[in-house]
């Protein structure tokens, strides 16, 4: 494994040798069930919103089962289908070069994609269910991972975009058997047609899935014979999971994913099983043990500016692993690197990336940080390791979460209302000023029939689009960047941007059709570090939101356009909108956002009397000196907005 610990003092090496090593590797983590989605089979695809998740009071017994309680004894727990579902990402933290519109090159420290390469080569999340990110990379494209984003991937970009990594290590998940029984079984609350179908009851939460291949393991003596003696052992595949059993039976109250069932051959099985050493376990399988040789060879010198784009909707639970590749260009450093969404929500500050109250991951090693999503909004992330630095050298990246209200069936007043019976998110506005869903001042009676996308949850449609774009701001000194790759103390104080950067690029390289520069890197291989592009295509009669972040160090950012208003919003990932119900929307024609900050904007093309299929328009800075690349003339932040006839809603391909 690659270590860039290159150059050690004699005295280091002497205190080294006095202390204990502590290993590390690189590893991903992608379950395919957790407590609050147990069930295995619906966790890689986004279920409609219909309403709150039922909830029942559990507790742990003396035997570690799950039994039913009540509130003064128990904690709540899912007891029908959750809401949501399971996202991962995996995402690299080294070094890279970019390369701007005129030519120049910039040193980066940066995060790169180990993981949705096909999604991101087209500018999209990176973010991918389980059931893809887990999936190996085919054994015959192996010999085409080399350095290089995304070109040096083309052998399967187009097709792959599981973990960089994961491979088909041979882990058998073994679990205890707690209960089996054929056909049906009145106190487990199972009815089956087939009496030959078993049901087997399990002590923990499994990854099993329909489909997969279990081994039945002996217990104690014979409660594991059939009738006539034949032995109830060997491999079996599983039918289906997430039975629902009998709540008001403490017996077995168990979660739905601790059950799965199975056709056997035989008939006769003893109705209930006593023994509690007979085992069931899964077919061999991944464990997030990872290739460290594919890992390198993607990830050194392949930082990206923005960071890999990530994309999740509220209620999925989502885990990002973030692997230290190590410095290439300065071996010198022993860069520590973290992950820290600004401004979101954590699900626990040990997962906020501050190394103060979390951890910091060390080179040649992985961390997989937990987030629940409970708020939509538009958010984004940087390494918490000397910020000021590691942001200025590229270390930053954007993630949203879309609105439940996208999957949501009907009347959205109505949807907004049923969000209300969420224990996570219900908020009354009367008395929290912090509620961050407050029912529109008027229904409107807007609906969605399943198909419309909005910003927010925002019960009235106010935040309605038809293809949405992620634009970061950006800046970098080039000065910092150099002294930063060449061993020189580098100036904070005197740090000044010149370069201006949208999505990583400037103008005109922005609107580039031909795909991101290149960089030929120290390696000699060429590096595309630039993937999104950030011309905007509308459809006539269309809207396009903009999902924009400021991440500048020391400077403040005006964005303005011509022709087609902003209409803004949202703004720091909170729905304009006062506690009483008033929109406090506006339309304008600039807004100005500091370092830290986020807008959601929409350009309202639906007036097909001003908007028609053919035409151009601008999004650009009114700091003229943020228009420029470090130079007279043309560059910086500036964008083109093109309206088409249609345009596609995966690839964002104009149509005109």
């Amino acid at each position: 494994m690659f270590n860039a610990r290159c150059w050690v003092s004699l005295a280091l090496l002497s205190l080294v040798a006095a202390t204990p090593a502590l290993a590390q590797s690189f590893r991903v983590q992608c379950p395919q069930s957790t407590v609050t989605h147990p069930d295995a089979t619906k966790t890689s695809s986004e279920p409609l919103y219909t309403g709150p998740v039922p909830m029942s009071y559990v507790k742990f017994d003396a035997n570690g089962k799950l039994v039913a309680a009540d509130a003064a004894t128990g904690f709540l727990y899912p007891s029908g289908a959750a809401n949501g579902a399971i996202k991962c990402q995996q995402i690299s933290g080294g070094d890279g070069y970019a390369t701007m519109g005129d030519g120049t090159q910039t040193y980066l420290f940066a995060f790169g994609p180990l993981s949705g390469l096909a999604n991101i080569a087209q500018g999209l999340p990176g973010t991918t269910f389980p059931s893809e990110f887990m999936s190996p990379v085919p054994s015959a494209q192996l010999a085409s991972l080399t350095p290089g984003y995304p070109t040096g991937l083309t052998d399967y970009t187009t097709a792959y975009n599981g973990a960089i990594g994961v491979t088909g290590t041979n882990v058998n998940y073994t679990f205890s058997i707690y209960d089996i029984f054929e056909g049906t079984n009145a106190a487990a609350g199972v009815t089956v047609t087939n009496q030959h179908t078993v049901t087997v009851i399990l002590n923990a939460a499994v990854p099993f899935k329909q489909g997969d291949t279990i081994v039945i393991g002996e217990g104690n003596g014979a409660d594991l014979e059939f009738a006539g003696g034949s032995k109830y052992t060997g491999s079996y595949t599983v039918s289906k999971v997430g039975i629902v059993l009998n709540q008001a039976n403490p017996t077995y109250a168990l979660p739905a994913a601790y059950v799965f069932q199975f056709v056997s051959p035989y008939l006769g099985m003893p109705e209930v099983m006593t023994s509690q050493d007979a085992t069931a376990s899964s077919a061999p399988s991944t464990d997030g043990h990872v290739d460290p040789r594919q890992i390198m060879d993607v990830a050194v010198m392949n930082g990206n500016i923005p960071a890999p784009l990530m994309a999740i909707d509220e209620d999925d639970e989502f885990f990002m692993t973030l692997t230290n590749v190590g410095m290439i260009m300065r071996p010198d450093l022993f860069e520590q690197h973290t992950v820290h969404f600004h401004g979101y929500p954590n699900a626990s500050a040990f997962y906020d990336g501050v190394p103060d109250a979390s951890v910091a991951i060390n080179i040649g090693g992985s961390f997989t940080y937990y987030y629940l999503a409970p708020d939509a909004g538009t958010y984004f992330f940087h390494c918490h390791i000397t910020p000021p630095e590691h942001l200025q050298m590229g270390m930053v990246g954007q993630l949203y979460v879309r609105p439940r209200q996208n999957r949501w069936v009907g009347t959205l007043y109505t949807g907004l209302q049923a969000q209300q019976g969420d224990l996570r998110t219900a908020c009354n506005s009367a008395t929290d000023v912090l509620c961050s869903n407050p029912l529109p001042k008027v229904n409107t009676n807007a609906a969605n029939d399943g198909t419309k996308k909005y910003i927010y949850n925002d019960g009235d449609g106010s935040t309605q689009y038809d293809v949405d774009y992620p634009v970061q701001l950006h800046g970098f000194d080039p000065n910092f960047h150099f002294v930063g790759m060449t061993f020189n103390p580098e100036g904070f104080a005197d740090m000044k941007d010149k370069y201006f950067l949208m999505n990583g690029r400037s103008y005109p390289d922005t609107v580039s059709a031909s795909g991101p520069m290149q960089t030929q890197s120290a390696d000699g291989v060429a590096h595309y570090s630039q993937p999104m592009n950030s011309v905007i295509n509308i459809p006539v009669g269309g809207k396009a939101a903009l999902r924009i972040s400021e991440l500048n160090v020391s400077e403040y950012h005006t964005l303005a356009t011509l022709g087609i208003p902003m209409h803004v919003v949202g703004w720091n990932a909170k729905l304009l909108r006062d506690q009483a119900g008033n929109n406090m929307d506006y339309y304008t024609n600039s807004i100005t956002l500091g370092g830290g900050e986020s807008a959601d904007v929409i350009l309202d093309a639906s007036d097909t009397s001003k908007y028609q299929s053919g035409q151009v328009f601008y999004v650009y800075t009114s700091n003229l000196d943020h228009l420029s690349n470090d130079a007279e003339n043309f560059g910086g932040q500036m964008t083109e907005v093109h309206i088409c006839t249609s345009v596609d809603p995966t690839t964002k391909a104009c149509s005109i």
